[in-house]
């Protein structure tokens, strides 16, 4: 059964409550980082404890992986905070072999914003991932991570750029440990509470195949407390996933202070 089902209902629920916290703490806006493979420079209310989950469904050749990202986010300040992500639930099968299902693997971030002006930002991620998962579904071993970030607005288009490296703790033979990765995404809202997104990524790493793909995606927003999306990527060449479809909502958890 795709991992996709359960969220109708959770975002059901997800509708009542934002509903209910929006009578409380009106101004207190959720900051989505999702849909999109890039992050923005800016960090979401501080002391506002926001959760981002998903389901996740792509194909390659064979291939069949789905699964339930997450990120939960904290901002200490306007200029400081962490994130905590991963996948709680992962199901992939290759090919004709048998289907592995289980946790993914973790990742936390420390995040620097710097805000130059209200409509441009500056941003660094730096990252560590821990082999939470199984080894038939992640690496076992630990990755590490830094990315910078560009946002800007332009008139009512939204851009956020993203620049990463990553040092991959396990590599097939003839294959480099350091990757890098970039995307641009563009969004802009269609009216009050509906917007779209469209974004370019790919990674490159030495002695394997780089991978692009580009992304659409829709987003809903009934509160400005609840964020829904809805979107497909394609890829744009034989070693990315040849279509990936996934739905998401941001919602806050609560106000630590």
């Amino acid at each position: 059964m795709s991992v996709l089902k359960p969220l109708a209902g959770l975002l059901c629920l997800c509708l009542a409550a934002s509903a209910a916290h929006a009578q409380q703490a009106p101004d207190d806006a959720v900051t989505p980082y999702r849909p999109s493979v890039s992050s923005p420079a800016q960090l979401p209310v501080p002391g506002q404890l926001e959760l981002e989950l998903g389901g996740l469904h792509t194909r390659l050749d064979d291939d069949r992986r789905a699964s339930l990202p997450y990120t939960v986010k904290l901002a200490f300040n306007e200029t400081w905070g962490v994130l905590l992500g991963g996948e709680a639930f992962v199901s992939e099968r290759d090919g004709g072999n048998g289907r592995n299902q289980g946790l993914g693997d973790t990742t936390i971030e420390l995040k620097h914003a710097f805000l130059v002006s209200p409509a441009t930002a500056f941003g660094v991620e730096l990252g560590a991932t821990v082999p939470t998962a199984r080894k038939v579904i992640g690496s076992g071993k630990a990755d590490y991570s830094v990315n910078g970030i560009y946002s800007q607005d332009l008139a009512s288009v939204h851009m956020d750029s993203n620049l990463n490296v990553t040092r991959m703790g396990a590599a097939d033979a003839g294959e480099g440990r350091v990757q890098t990765g970039a995307s641009v995404s563009l969004s802009l809202p269609l009216d009050e509470h509906w917007g779209a997104t469209g974004e370019l990524s790919g990674t490159r790493r030495p002695g394997a195949d780089s991978t692009a793909q580009v992304l659409f995606a829709t987003t809903y927003s009934p509160t400005r407390r609840l964020a829904i999306d809805f979107g497909v990527a394609r890829g744009l060449n034989r070693a990315s996933p040849k279509w990936s479809f996934f739905s998401g909502f941001v919602m806050p958890l609560a106000r630590l202070w």
